[in-house]
């Protein structure tokens, strides 16, 4: 009999174990914002012009001169794209991958992009590295400019010529930069049958970066993957920070 009780004990708490496992609430990966901080929705629904207030994450530092810095940022809602905020040179050193910072600002568009301008920040505790979205099948759809300014990725690309002479690359949009010099490169891109501009910003990345490096090396036909942030000018135009060969 004691065995028979010891083994209905054992059994009722293999049972009562896995009952909590399935009742156990999941964890909650949301964002919680601070006391009039907006949600990714708020935000995405303030009028232009208006202030805003945000938390959200560095994904990565575009550039920092007198005093203001250009940061791509995201939560896991969405993201931000920061033009221009109020930054020491000390602090925008503190201001790494996945950094958590509170902006405040005016929300603002500029040819289609939407971004804080004229904004303070304070860092706080806390950090987040998005993922890239690949959103090569929404290319062609209204759905695109949900992903604006998120870290997101391209598959199986071919490269096409960016001027009537062939080339498979520009020095700026117009052909206008060189070699050497601080110029943006600029080269096109299709898939299902639809054209589209990329580009390595310069300030991103420079000519030292891979990325560049990679769209220097391009030959048009080149089949390509692609990874960058959603951004906006006249229509997408994705500032890109990785290329690599299709998969």
């Amino acid at each position: 009999m004691k065995k028979f009780a010891v083994l209905l004990l054992a059994l009722s708490l293999v049972f009562s174990f896995a009952a909590c496992a399935k009742t156990a609430p999941a964890e909650d990966t949301a964002d919680v914002k601070g006391e009039g901080v907006m949600t990714y929705a708020e935000y995405d629904a303030a009028a232009l012009e208006s202030e805003v207030v945000v938390e959200t994450y560095v994904q990565a530092k575009q550039s920092w001169w007198n005093d203001q810095a250009t940061l791509y940022t995201q939560d896991k809602d969405g993201a931000y794209f920061i033009y221009n905020i109020a930054c020491s040179e000390e602090d925008y050193a503190k201001l790494n991958v996945g950094t958590k910072i509170k902006v405040t600002g005016y929300k603002a568009e500029w040819a289609g992009e939407v971004e804080i301008i004229d904004g303070t920040f304070e860092i706080l505790e806390g950090e987040y590295v998005a993922a890239p979205v690949d959103v090569t099948d929404k290319l062609a759809s209204d759905e695109l400019i949900k992903y604006q300014n998120q870290l997101v990725s391209f598959k199986g690309l071919t490269v096409e010529p960016s001027n009537d002479e062939g080339a498979a690359f520009l020095y700026n949009w117009d052909g206008s930069g060189a070699e050497g010099t601080d110029s943006d490169l600029y080269f096109k891109a299709s898939v299902g049958g639809n054209t589209y501009t990329f580009v390595i910003e310069y300030y991103l990345c420079g000519a030292d970066s891979d990325a560049y490096k990679a769209v220097q090396a391009l030959k048009v036909g080149d089949k390509i993957d692609l990874e960058g942030f959603l951004y906006w000018y006249e229509g997408v135009q994705p500032h890109i920070t990785a290329v690599t060969a299709a998969k």
